[in-house]
C-alpha cells in the first residue's frame, strides 16, 4: 500500500488528526501491556515483562499497532497467528467469533513461537460488525512436557515439549469455558497458579477493548478505518526512505547456533541480503537442514526475527504492517528455519531468532556501518528449575532469563547487561526470585572482561551463581553462544562466550552441549553458575582512545594484562 493508492478519504485526513489517532492506538496497546504485567501472577510476566499486546486487522490479521512495552519478536508472530485464526474461522475449523469471545492458541505451526508463549485473541465489534482483533502473548512458566518450564534441550518432537493448543474459545461471550480450562490445567505443572495469569491476560484485552471504544466514540469507526490505512502507508513510505540510503548491492553473512541439543554440531544460518531501490530481499538458502533437537524455528518466528533486526537498525519507523512491506523474505523451505510438525521448537523464539537477527546485523553492517552494531550477546539465558519446597509444602517452577552485553557501534561502546535482542524482557529482581522460590543468589554481578575488543568495545555480560537452599529440583538450560562468542565487526574482537557450570558434591561439571542440557538433578547446597556473553567489538582495537582503555582498567573491567593483549596498552 502506497500513499498514492490510498482512497480519497484517507488522503483527506489532516496530519494532526492522523498523529493523534496513531498515538491513541499506541496508547491502547501500552495500557494493555501495563495491565497485563501489573495483574499477572508469574514473575516472568509481572517482573520480567515477557509478553506483548497489539491490534490487528479484521480481514488479514496484519499488525495495526503494538505496545511499546512488549517483546519485539512477537511483532511478526502475532500478526501471523491472527491471520491463521481468521483462516481457520473461514474454513469452519474454528468457532465463529462473537462479542465477549477470547480464543487461546499456542500452536507453533500456526504463526507461533514455542509452546510456552500462549496467545489470547479477542474479536472487537462495533455496531454488531467485526472491527478488529486484539491479541496478546504471555510466557507461561510451564506448559507441561518432559521437563519443568518447557525448555527441553533434548526433545525430538513437539509433543515432548508440552501441551499444544489450536485456536479454541477459552472465553465464550465473556465466560470462561471451565471444561477447556480443566483440560489445560490437567496437563501443566503448578496449574493452580495459572488462573492468575489467565485472568490477567484476559483482563488486558478487556482494557484494550474499552480504550479502543473510546477512540471509536470520539472519531467514528469509519474515520479510524481510513486513518489506519493512511498510517500503514506512511510507515511503508518511511521504511522505503530508509532503505534508499543503503547502497545497492548483495551482502552476505553467516551466524551459528551452538548445537540443537541432541546432535553436538553447529547449525548454520546463511543469509544473502539484496538491496535494490526501495526493497530489501532476504534469502536463507544454504542454511542447515531441519535438526533433531529443539532449535528449529517456525517460519513466523523466522520472519519476525528479520523484521525486528531491521527495526533495530531503523528504530524511528512506526511499527505496523506497513513497515514490513518493503522487506521480501524467501521462505527457507528445507532448512531448520522453516520447522514443520512435529519438529521440536522450544529454542526458536528465545535463541534461534536472535541468531537470525545477528545474521541481519552482520550482513547490513557491511553496507551501513554507521547504523549497525557488532553482535550482541544474543541469548535469553533460559534457565528453568522445577522442584518441591519442603517448607512451603508446594511444588514450583522457576523460569529465569538474563541479559548480556550489546555490541559496540560507530559512536559508543556496547551496553552492559542489556536485554535480549528479541525483546525488552528484563531479569526479575533476585529478591523476588528468592521470595518465591527456595534459592539464594550467591553472586549477581557484571562479568568483567567479557566485552569484545575494538575501537568501541562490546558491553559486558552477567555473572551469577544460584544455590538451592532446600529440597530437590531439576534444572534445564536452553541458551546459546556457548561455542562461539558474539562476533565483532570491522576488525573488532568477539565477545566472551556463554559459560554454564554445575557445582555439586565438591565437583564442577560443564554440559556436553555447553549451553544446553536438561533434567539435571539439583540438591540442597548445589549451585548453578552462569556467565552470559559479552558483546562483539566494533572497529580496529588499535584505534581505541588509550584514555578509555586506562579508564576501563581503572574500573576493573579488564586487567592490565588483558588490556595489553587486546589493545597494546601500557600503564
Amino acid at each position: 500500500m502506497t500513499l498514492q493508492s490510498l482512497p480519497t478519504e484517507a488522503k483527506a485526513i489532516d496530519a494532526l488528526t492522523l498523529a493523534v489517532i496513531q498515538a491513541g492506538l499506541q496508547q491502547v496497546c501500552n495500557e494493555m501491556d501495563i495491565a497485563f504485567s501489573r495483574s499477572a501472577f508469574s514473575p516472568v510476566i509481572a517482573e520480567a515483562d515477557d509478553r506483548a499486546d497489539g491490534i490487528y486487522d479484521r480481514d488479514t490479521g496484519a499488525l495495526i499497532s503494538q505496545g511499546e512495552f512488549g517483546l519485539p519478536v512477537f511483532v511478526g508472530t502475532m500478526q501471523y497467528s491472527t491471520g491463521e485464526i481468521i483462516r481457520l474461522i473461514r474454513e469452519g475449523k474454528a468457532g465463529k467469533p462473537e462479542p465477549g469471545d477470547i480464543y487461546i492458541v499456542n500452536d507453533p505451526y500456526l504463526g507461533g513461537t514455542h509452546l510456552m508463549d500462549v496467545r489470547f485473541a479477542k474479536p472487537v465489534f462495533v455496531d454488531g460488525a467485526l472491527f478488529c482483533w486484539l491479541q496478546n502473548t504471555g510466557h507461561w512458566p510451564d506448559i507441561g512436557g518432559m521437563v519443568p518450564g518447557g525448555f527441553s534441550a533434548k526433545a525430538t518432537e513437539v509433543e515432548q515439549e508440552g501441551l499444544r493448543l489450536p485456536p479454541v474459545k477459552l472465553f465464550k461471550k465473556g465466560e470462561m469455558d471451565q471444561e477447556i480450562f480443566a483440560i489445560i490445567s490437567s496437563n501443566i505443572r503448578i496449574a493452580e497458579q495459572r488462573i492468575g495469569d489467565i485472568k490477567a491476560q484476559a483482563a488486558a484485552l478487556l482494557v484494550g477493548e474499552t480504550r479502543l471504544m473510546d477512540l471509536v466514540t470520539k472519531y467514528g469507526a469509519a474515520t479510524l478505518d481510513v486513518a489506519i490505512k493512511a498510517i500503514r502507508a506512511r510507515s511503508a513510505e518511511r521504511m522505503c526512505a530508509e532503505i534508499r540510503q543503503i547502497p545497492d548491492g548483495v551482502y552476505r553473512s553467516e551466524a551459528f547456533v551452538d548445537s540443537d541439543g541432541v546432535v553436538n554440531e553447529p547449525l548454520k544460518i546463511a543469509l544473502t541480503v539484496t538491496k535494490q531501490g526501495e526493497s530489501l530481499d532476504f534469502d536463507f538458502t544454504g542454511s542447515s537442514p531441519p535438526c533433531k533437537g529443539p532449535m528449529n524455528s517456525v517460519v513466523a518466528t523466522t520472519y519476525s526475527a528479520v523484521y525486528l533486526g531491521v527495526k533495530h537498525i531503523f528504530p524511528d519507523v512506526p511499527i505496523n504492517a506497513g513497515a514490513f512491506e518493503p522487506l521480501t523474505i524467501k521462505r527457507p523451505v528445507g532448512t531448520f528455519l522453516d520447522a514443520l510438525y512435529p519438529r521440536p521448537v522450544s529454542g526458536c523464539a528465545a535463541e534461534v531468532s536472535q541468531r537470525i537477527a545477528e545474521a541481519v546485523f552482520l550482513a547490513l553492517v557491511q553496507a551501513i556501518p554507521d547504523k549497525v552494531t557488532a553482535a550482541p550477546a544474543g541469548t535469553s539465558g533460559n534457565f528453568a528449575l522445577g522442584g518441591f519446597d519442603p517448607v512451603k509444602q508446594a511444588s514450583y517452577v522457576m523460569y529465569k532469563i538474563t541479559g548480556g552485553g550489546y555490541g559496540g557501534n560507530a559512536t559508543q561502546d556496547g551496553l552492559t547487561n542489556g536485554c535480549s535482542t528479541i525483546g525488552i524482557s528484563k531479569t526479575a529482581p533476585i529478591e523476588v526470585m528468592e521470595q518465591y522460590y527456595p534459592v539464594l543468589f550467591r553472586r549477581f554481578a557484571l562479568r568483567e572482561g567479557s566485552g569484545g575488543a575494538g575501537e568501541k568495545r562490546g558491553g559486558f555480560g552477567v555473572h551469577y551463581e544460584m544455590e538451592l537452599l532446600r529440597g530437590e529440583a531439576r534444572a534445564s538450560f536452553v541458551m546459546d553462544h556457548g561455542r562461539f562468542g558474539p562476533p565483532g565487526v570491522l576488525g573488532g574482537g568477539d565477545g566472551a562466550p556463554n559459560v554454564v557450570r554445575i557445582h555439586r558434591d565438591g565437583t564442577t561439571t560443564i554440559p556436553e552441549h555447553l549451553s544446553k542440557d536438561q533434567d539435571i538433578a539439583i540438591r540442597a547446597g548445589d549451585r548453578v553458575e552462569v556467565m552470559t556473553p559479552g558483546g562483539g567489538g566494533y572497529g580496529d582495537p588499535a584505534k581505541r582512545d588509550p584514555a578509555l582503555v586506562a579508564r576501563d582498567v581503572g574500573r576493573g573491567y579488564y586487567t592490565a594484562d588483558q588490556a595489553a593483549k587486546l589493545w597494546g596498552w601500557r600503564a
